[in-house]
Formats: structure tokens, sequence, C-alpha cells
């Protein structure tokens, strides 16, 4: 019997526990990275080609397409760089990983440089761990509010 361990969502098999500890490990590394704030170090942890999906935004800067390794490095950069984050009012309050597949969920917010406005939001992450490397970035947040803050006036 062959047991198909890559998508066990859709196949009914069972993953193996060391691909949800390899998929838990990529997650903590790749929050670690993020904290730490270097863009390249961060895009380190993505594969070549990433599916990636936030919800169009054109009142944010940062949000737009991204495809690739070098793609995630400037979506860091241009986050960076459009607004300082609040460390009180972000937190990762649940971590949910099934096999190559991992959930976050919290709060995040901070400041957009551009118009001075803060921002609040919740958030839900899905990432897609393949081979140790993020191969799908899924964002859902509360796009109104972060437009909002960058919109001036």
């Amino acid at each position: 019997m062959t047991i198909d361990t890559r998508t066990p969502a859709r196949t009914g098999a069972l993953p193996r526990p060391d691909t949800a500890d390899r998929t838990r490990a990529a997650v903590l590394e790749f929050l670690a990275r993020t904290q730490e704030g270097d863009p390249e170090r961060i895009a380190a942890l993505f594969a070549p080609e990433v599916a990636w999906t936030i919800a169009e935004n054109p009142a944010v800067p940062w949000i737009r397409p991204r495809r690739t390794r070098a793609d995630v490095a400037g979506h860091f950069r241009e986050l960076a760089e459009g607004r300082r984050a609040d460390p009180e009012g972000t937190s990762v309050d649940a971590i949910t990983v099934d096999g190559e597949d991992a959930l976050l969920s919290g709060r995040l917010a901070g400041t957009v440089h551009a118009t001075g406005k803060p921002f609040a939001s919740p958030f839900t992450l899905g990432l897609t761990v393949r081979d140790g490397l993020i191969v799908r970035y899924h964002v859902v947040e509360d796009a109104l509010a972060i437009a909002a803050a960058c919109t001036p006036g």
C-alpha cells in the first residue's frame, strides 16, 4: 500500500509526525526572522516560486501580487519602509500545524509612516512548508482598517 504524505487532506492519509515537526520549526523560524526584520533572511525561508495571497488593497503600497523569493524580500522591505510595527498590539495567539500546513492567528498593529495613522487588525496566516521552504503564504486581515490608515486626511 502506498500512502501519499504530500496531500493528506485530499487523500485521507495521515501526515507523518516528522512532517508536522519540520513545518512547525519552519514557522517558528519565520516568526523569529520576521521579528528580526531582515527582508533577505525572511525571503530565504521561501521557495523560489510562492503561492502568495493577500487581498488586493490599492490604498496599501506594500500589498500587491508576489510570486518569487525576490518578490517576498520586496514585500517585507516595503512593509518595513511603509509602517512602524507596534509590538504591544501585535501577537500570534495560536499556531496549528497539520502536516505541511500551518495556520497562525493573532493581531497586528502599527502606524503608517506616510500618514502617521495607527491601525490594528486581527489576522490569519496560512502557510504551507515543503522541503523546509514556505511554498504558500495566505493572509486574511482587516483590509479596510489598514487602507484607512494609509489614506491621507
